[in-house]
């Protein structure tokens, strides 16, 4: 291949993707706009509440719950090696509350309801029940947009602490019945070792998350081709879009947070 060739290659494809996250950005953006100004649709909200929230939980749940029993084995094993057992406790509680509930959140709701909303909107587009939305004086992001994206920033967080809790008392089980732990010394030093800005933290990136995984579904959603070819591009896109920005999202505010 000519040299030349490639690096333009390279540079249309580097010039696609800052598109991309540009027209990305600025759709949140103008969601988000709507949320202040009337109309409200609050039936949408609450049937987004509804979905992303409550219907999330059994998948969070044992998401969650899986990953702090398989930390506290892990951390268990690895620090036989050393003597250090006894960290087990510590390590499960920041690692949850830091890393692993935050993401494993994010990555179930881009799993679960970024594909539904996108498939949800590209479905409606390819109806053309948008184009009745638009004849009918309604503005298409306001009323399926804006409601969606409100409700993952304000209930992702609420699962994540969930998530947080469930996954440390995964650990707590784990750590109590297989590994011989004392309930409440276990108990204590989870307590003792996490600080008010690891539970912050995980906080602030559920809502990140939550953002990212709603925006994303719904962009892809209202962008999709036409027919059943299109409906499943956008679906698969708005997954994989949501999981990488989630992954680098991740990192930029775990060092905002803790570089700090």
């Amino acid at each position: 291949m000519n040299p030349v060739t490639a690096l333009e290659r390279l540079g249309n494809a580097v010039l696609n993707t800052l598109g991309t996250i540009g027209r990305m950005t600025l759709f949140a953006i103008l969601s988000l706009s709507h949320v202040f100004r009337p109309p409200f649709y609050l039936r949408e909200f609450g049937m987004a509440l509804m979905n992303i929230g409550w219907l999330s939980l059994p998948v969070v749940g044992l998401t969650t719950i899986f990953t702090g029993g398989a930390l506290a084995l892990q951390t268990y094993s690895g620090g036989a090696r050393f003597n250090a057992e006894a960290i087990v406790p510590q390590i499960v509680a920041i690692g949850m509350v830091r890393e692993l509930g935050p993401v494993m959140v994010g990555l179930m709701i881009a799993a679960r309801v970024t594909s539904s909303i996108a498939a949800e909107i590209a479905t409606m587009k390819v109806t053309e029940q948008i184009d009745a939305l638009v004849t009918l004086s309604t503005n298409p992001t306001k009323y399926l947009v804006t409601p969606r994206v409100l409700a993952a920033l304000l209930v992702v967080p609420a699962l994540v602490a969930v998530g947080d809790v469930i996954g440390i008392a995964g650990g707590y089980a784990v750590g109590v019945q297989n590994l011989g732990f004392n309930p409440a010394a276990y108990l204590k030093n989870t307590v003792d070792f996490l600080e008010m800005r690891d539970i912050v933290s995980s906080l602030a990136k559920g809502a990140a998350f939550g953002v990212i995984a709603a925006t994303m579904g719904c962009y892809y959603g209202m962008n999709s081709g036409r027919g059943a070819q299109g409906v499943g591009r956008a679906t698969k896109s708005s997954v994989e879009a949501a999981a990488v920005m989630i992954l680098a999202a991740n990192f930029v505010l775990t060092g905002v947070f803790f570089s700090l």
